[in-house]
């Protein structure tokens, strides 16, 4: 590696377009053959403005892609039991196809037990115990969207995860904890830091692939990524700013994500392709 290298953009906005074109393409084929278009509840509690853009987006990304979108809005005063009772509704609802709670949902919801009354197969978000543990144990299911993007933009750069180290930043639950199982699966060598790590920097040095999802701008310096490396930025913070520093990164990092434009359009598209694919299961479609 000279000191003059940079790295190569990994493109997400390019790749969710091939894959929400593929999306849209099923839909089509799902709606001529059975009468009835694949349809995306979103659920949303209170009135979070950049919630409310969220799903403004993901509905009129539907759209787009000839999905349908039933919008539930509740007040911010919903209870979890409320909020239960809707989300079992949906999840007992033919006409539904995939759920999708929109998160934070508030301090007075208990968010783990909303997420359980979402039924595993209408769970397109991938946010349940059921599909966590599908995830973990590489069994059929949905993945959590951000992992699912990031998997699959690993892939399209030809990235051999086999042996490397990877260092997870970030343990939530619908981003780093299932991201790391995804890629254990594909036999990383699996490292999790969080708030709690001792000397963080010394950790990142050894890593093959960062990725990052702790929410912290530009947390990451790009003096501890090891020439060479691959690096993940699932960050997203006001100003459109990463948990990576991009610019002192790009000179050592061998492939990178952009923000935006990197991990942010994968994550949609994972939501529009599993709503696609949950749509096909339950209408008894198989898809060659």
């Amino acid at each position: 590696m000279s000191a003059t290298q940079t790295a190569q953009l990994m493109d997400g906005t390019s790749l969710a377009k091939r894959i929400v074109e593929e999306a849209a393409a099923k839909a089509a084929e799902i709606s001529q053959g059975t009468g009835t278009a694949p349809c995306l509840a979103t659920v949303l509690v209170g009135e979070d403005p950049a919630s409310v853009t969220y799903v403004r987006m993901k509905r009129a990304r539907c759209a787009k892609a000839g999905i349908q979108s039933r919008h539930i809005s509740l007040p911010a005063t919903t209870t979890t039991a409320e909020l239960i009772d809707t989300l079992a509704g949906l999840s007992a609802d033919p006409e539904v196809h995939g759920i999708l709670l929109q998160h934070p949902c508030g301090p007075h919801i208990d968010e783990r037990a909303a997420f359980e009354a979402i039924a595993p197969e209408k769970d397109v978000d991938g946010v349940t115990m059921h599909s966590f543990a599908a995830m973990s144990f590489g069994l059929p299911g949905f993945v959590s969207c951000t992992p699912g993007g990031i998997m699959r933009l690993l892939e399209a750069y030809d990235v051999d995860l086999a042996g490397k180290r990877a260092v997870v930043v970030g343990r939530s639950a619908i981003l780093g904890k299932p991201v790391g199982m995804l890629l254990l699966a594909k036999d990383a060598t699996v490292t999790y830091c969080h708030s709690r790590t001792a000397d963080l920097s010394a950790v990142i040095r050894e890593a093959d692939v960062v990725v990052a999802a702790v929410g912290r701008p530009r947390l990451i310096r790009g003096e501890d990524i090891k020439p060479g490396a691959i690096v993940i930025d699932a960050g997203y913070n006001p100003g459109n700013v990463g948990d990576v520093d991009f610019d002192t990164a790009f000179t050592r990092a061998r492939l990178i994500t952009p923000v935006p434009g990197g991990v942010g359009p994968m994550t949609i598209a994972v939501l529009l392709a599993q709503t696609v694919d949950a749509a096909a299961s339950q209408l008894g479609i198989q898809h060659h």
